[in-house]
């Protein structure tokens, strides 16, 4: 058995993930298949490092709504109809990469995961880690993902209310960019990322589909800042004032008859938007690329299904009210089209050029293996966060100033400064 390691690296599977992937399907998958199992088996995706850790975390109450990761957000019953649907996500690996886009993505797509549930997003929030600023690179990273923060959630019109940031040399070259989305539904049924049942259709709403991104969950997230520096393309670049439109289209949407589910449009694109989708319902789904609107003529089916291009939306609906929600969002100058069905194979089909080109059952593809950490604390913690006091050489006014000189608790009026928190 034989296989490229260049292209396992590239979608980072590895070998024995690849040879799990063989024994599942019965055969040698496709190099379309390998692309959707990079994407869906992606830490980023599946969590197959993290699950177990995930679910050891306290999350059960009665004001508790959705449960653990079965939605686009978390929800908290407020009382009195109001509800609070919350999500805080990072895009590190980007913003190391190319840092004012990969900044301003994660904050479109926080909103997007907000909205998708049908709240109206009122807050803005990030939490922040830089190496110190005096080395260029990371005055270059700092200085862009703030813009990106910033010119992003500026132009969408909701408040940046707060945050916090810190200075380690640890962070040096590598930041850490967290957004969080805070948004209110008052009186009206949530959305879900769910079908229902066979016969309802996807229709794909928004901006055309290019190719930027594409391995931006799997690939790029799994490389080293140097070897994804000259990957660029993998990092989205986005459009506040579409998502706008998108946003408030979005919203009129959940209260129109027919309307069944939504999802945004994230990492992987159509292939974790749709397929997740399917798994969640316990259902199959037809996709037909021939539908999606593309940016460029020669994409392929693999540029297709892994584009992460940004402010796109699925909407479920039933079939039959489906043109009424074309005509709609086509009268806000927003492309929509009906890419897809739902029905109860329990496949993924895929068609291209008129041709059946993937028939993979949905299970596989989404149940991505779970691994168990052994967890050892390395000795350098304790060195670490052993107390040292301070030399009894320096006057009380020497440690004082020098605290005032740290980064860590100087003002951070240079960045607040730039958000707006008063839309």
């Amino acid at each position: 058995m034989t296989i490229d390691k260049s292209l396992l690296k590239e979608i980072a599977l590895s070998f024995s993930e690849y040879e799990k992937i063989i024994e599942l399907l019965g055969r040698k998958p496709t190099t379309l298949e390998l692309g959707l199992f990079g994407a869906l088996w992606s830490e980023h995706c599946g969590y197959k490092h993290t699950k177990l850790l995930l679910k050891t975390l306290p999350n059960k109450s009665s004001r508790v709504i959705s449960n653990l990761g079965s939605e686009n957000a978390g929800v908290i019953d407020l009382g009195n109809g109001l509800k609070a649907v919350m999500k805080v996500e990072s895009h590190n690996h980007p913003s190391a990469i190319e840092p004012k886009e990969g900044a301003a993505t994660g904050v479109g797509g926080i909103v997007r995961d907000i909205f998708a549930m049908g709240a109206f997003p009122i807050a803005l929030l990030n939490s922040l880690r830089f190496g110190p600023l005096d080395e260029p690179r990371n005055r270059y990273l700092f200085d862009g993902v703030i813009e990106g923060i910033s010119s992003y959630g500026n132009c969408l019109g909701i408040p940046d209310i707060g945050g916090e940031i810190e200075f380690e040399d640890c962070y040096s070259k590598n930041p850490l960019v967290n957004a969080m989305c805070v948004g209110i539904v008052r009186d009206s049924p949530l959305m879900s990322a769910k079908a229902e049942k066979e016969g309802n259709v996807l229709i794909l709403v928004g901006a055309e589909t290019g190719k930027d991104g594409i391995h931006g969950a799997s690939g790029l997230a799994s490389q080293s800042i140097e070897e994804s520096s000259s990957a660029r393309s993998a990092v989205q670049v986005g459009n506040p004032f579409l998502e706008k439109v998108l946003l408030e289209a979005c919203l009129i949407s959940v209260k129109m008859k027919g309307i069944v589910g939504m999802q945004d449009l994230g990492a992987a694109g159509l292939t974790s938007s749709v397929i997740e989708v399917a798994y969640k319902s316990n259902l199959g789904v037809n996709i037909n690329l021939d539908k999606v609107h593309l940016k460029e003529e020669d994409m392929t089916a693999y540029e297709i299904m892994l584009s992460e291009s940004q402010e796109r939306m699925l909407i479920i609906s039933e079939e039959k009210h489906a043109k009424k929600f074309i005509d709609f969002f086509n009268t806000r100058d927003l492309t929509a089209s009906i890419i897809g069905h739902f029905n109860n194979s329990k496949n993924v089909t895929i068609m291209h050029k008129n041709q059946q080109i993937l028939k993979t059952p949905v299970k596989i593809l989404t149940e991505a293996p779970s691994y168990e950490l052994n967890e050892v604390k390395p000795s350098w913690i304790e060195e670490v966060q052993e107390y040292k006091s301070p030399s009894s050489t320096k006057n009380l006014q020497d440690i004082f100033e020098g605290l005032l000189n740290s980064p860590n608790i100087a003002s951070k009026k240079e960045i607040f400064q730039q958000y707006d928190h008063q839309v």
